[in-house]
Order: structure tokens, then sequence, then C-alpha cells
């Protein structure tokens, strides 16, 4: 740990449970004060009692708006006639957003100039003033930065601002106060100011109760940095509203003085966690919304037995990406099957072959018969099919029943 990164740990802000608190107080009323429940689907796939936060459930979609609520309420006189500015691609750009058009507050959002045209609509749909900027997130947030300078605004930072930090810490205190018995907290990590304000109000309420974080394998920026190794993250994730590179100075150094650990889950995980909210739950989330599932399905035999509080931080999924991993699930699950058979070109194969499937309850979903082509002789027909199943065991009976009738058959 370099000299900085002490002095910063030894100096970490004081966020106390006080202060959540005070912030619960203040966005009562703005905020959605959302369920906890109790998932028996869940416990029973992880060994734990599973109990879920469902903040997918505000307005935005997302926990942001907590932070952005506390933040947007402390602001002085002189700061709200000048207005507020923030920087995101994400969630935060909405939470802001929303929360100053509720208070009356003019509020610009810098925005990369990838950030999709659904996200860019929705934030204007706040009232904001959208500012596309930049090819980076950094880009984004330098331009954000000298904008507020010229123009006297208020930045309000995602994570690194101890009210922010201490508005998301209400979903910390809501979940306890719901279900006083939970034991362990699961808190999804991108740049901390969702675990360092859970942490914050969780050990003080509770003292004795285990605070993990979990970062998505490849952004494991803050598991990184609290274990003093270089900072490297990269490629294409899911949980892309937790793929940071820059974590949060405040909660950073909090986090380390405290001790608390971020453990990280593999992509798969991830998307396991999403089908398994979805089917088991019928929970919609998001990738970074997933990731405290996600954790636990990764490291079960950290958990098993314990009782545990799960934040969905996030519902804003696209449709297809969902949909794309609601099927890589039922592949992987072996209840549907991909099949290839190389089959004599005469009439009636593929109808027998559908017969034989269906008798065993299978049932066909997708057909593609490739006969002038693909397939290696004139006289054979290259069949590729897609079969939905019940489970693996029933997958592969259909298998050996095809294979029985002397079909030549592998799955694809």
């Amino acid at each position: 740990m370099s000299p900085l990164e002490s002095l910063r740990a030894v100096d970490a802000p004081s966020i106390t449970l006080a202060d959540v608190r005070a912030a619960a107080t203040r966005i009562r009323g703005a905020v959605l004060r959302t369920p906890t429940i109790y998932s028996d689907a869940l416990s029973r796939a992880t060994g734990a009692r599973v109990h879920l936060k469902l903040d997918n459930l505000q307005a935005t979609g997302a926990f942001k708006e907590r932070g952005a609520a506390n933040r947007i309420a402390l602001l002085t006189a002189r700061e709200r006639e000048a207005g507020v500015i923030a920087m995101s691609a994400g969630n935060h750009a909405q939470a802001v957003a929303r929360h100053a058009s509720l208070a009356g507050i003019t509020a610009t959002i810098v925005m990369p100039r990838f950030t999709p045209a659904t996200k860019v609509t929705r934030t204007e749909g706040w009232g904001a003033r959208v500012v596309l900027h930049g090819e980076t997130l950094a880009e984004a947030a330098a331009h954000a930065h000298e904008l507020a300078l010229k123009g006297g605004l208020t930045f309000v930072h995602p994570y690194d601002d101890v009210a922010v930090i201490a508005g998301q810490g209400t979903a910390a205190l809501e979940m306890l106060e719901d279900v006083p018995e939970l034991d362990t907290l699961i808190i999804p990590v991108g740049g901390g100011g969702l675990l360092t304000g859970c942490a914050a109000a969780a050990r003080e309420l509770k003292p004795g109760i285990t605070v993990v974080g979990v970062e998505v394998e490849g952004y494991p920026a803050m598991h990184q940095r609290l274990a003093g190794l270089p900072v490297s993250v990269g490629g294409p994730t899911v949980a892309e509203g937790i793929a940071v590179r820059d974590v949060g100075e405040v909660p950073f150094a909090w986090l380390k003085r405290m001790g608390i650990e971020v453990l990280l889950a593999p992509e798969r995980s991830v998307e396991q966690a999403i089908a398994l909210l979805a089917e088991g739950a019928k929970v919609v989330a998001e990738g970074a919304g997933a990731a405290g599932l996600a954790a636990l399905l990764a490291h079960p035999e950290r958990f098993a037995g314990r009782t545990i509080g799960i934040p969905i931080c996030g519902g804003n999924i696209d449709a297809r990406a969902l949909s794309n991993v609601l099927l890589r699930q039922l592949l992987r699950d072996g209840r549907i099957l991909r099949l290839h058979f190389d089959i004599p070109d005469r009439p009636g194969m593929l109808a027998d072959i559908a017969a034989r499937i269906s008798a065993l309850g299978g049932n066909v979903i997708e057909v593609n018969h490739q006969q002038l082509f693909g397939a290696p002789t004139v006289q054979s027909t290259e069949l590729y099919l897609m079969v939905e199943v019940r489970d693996g065991t029933q997958g592969n009976a259909i298998i050996a029943a095809l294979q029985a009738a002397d079909y030549v058959v592998r799955r694809g």
C-alpha cells in the first residue's frame, strides 16, 4: 500500500448509522421504501435463507435514487439556484435527473457518445439536459467537471460523496428493519458507495453481522485495490453497471479501514443469477442487480445455512439481453437441446425423427433442414433441431432413443 493510500485508509471519512438514519428521513416520500421478501426458490437452490431487497422497483429501476435524493436534499439555496450536474451512462443519470426535477432544480447530465439512445431518452424524460461528450466515461467525467466549474454547478458524484453514500446505506437500514434476523449482507460493488453505506449502517445497527461485497471477475477493481494489487480490468460483461475501473476513494478508504471483504463472481454465475431470479423468484434484475446472488451461487460453502440479505439493486436490463441470458441458461441446464443429424435424403425421415421426439415428450421448437448446399453428398441431408425438454434426464432419453433407431445424432 502506498503512503497516500495508507493515509486515506487511516483518515477515511466518518459514515455512521446516524448519517444513514438522517438520510432516511430526508428521502422519505421521494424514494420508494421497497419490500424485502423471502425467496423459497432461491433458498432451496442455494442452501441459505435468502431475502431480496427489491430496489429494482424504484421509479428509475435502481437503488441510485437513494443517494441522489439525499445529496440533492442537502443543497444550499445558492446551489439549488445554480443547478446540479452529473456524469453517468446509466442509473445514476436517471436518479439525479428525477430528484432534481422533483426539487425544481435544473440538472445537466453528461453522457459518453456511446450511451444507448434509450438511456438518453429516459434521462431527458426526467427533465434533465443531456450533453453527449467523449468516447469514454473518463472523458465524459472530465467534461462534466469543466461544465461544473464554468457554470457554478454542484457535481453529484455517483459514489465518491459522503451524502450519496449515506443515502445508499438506507437500503441496509430498511433490510434490517424488515428482517432483523439477517446475519449476512451481500452487496454489489461498482464504485463502492452502496457497499460502504450498507456496511456502515449494518455494522453499527447489528454488531457482528457479516457484510461482504461482490464484483464480477472481469472488473475486480475494489478487490484489487483492497489487496494492494494493481488494477487490471476489462472485457464484455452483462454486469455493466458495476464494470468500473476507478473506484471511489472515499469508499476505498472506509472499506480498507473496516476490513470489508470483496468476493468475485464469474460471468457465468451472473447470468445464472439473472435467470434464477426471473424464473425462480419472478424478479427481473440487470447484471449488476443480480451480482449479490451470483456471489452466493459462486461461493455456496461460504454462506450455507446463513440468513442473507441481498439487494436487487437494479432492474434495467435490455429485453434482448434478458432473452439471451434465459435461453443460454436453458441450454446449460439441458432444458433445450440442439441436435445435429446427417440423414438419408428420403421422404418421411424428418417426420419419423419428430415423431420419436414427441413420443418421449420433447417439443421441437426450431428446424433447419439443409438439403442442397450443406449436406456431405447429394444423397443426404443435414438436419438441425432445437428441442425443448423438461430436464437433462429427458433430453438424454430422447438422444438414446434416436440412436437406438440407428440415427447418428450429436449435440450441436
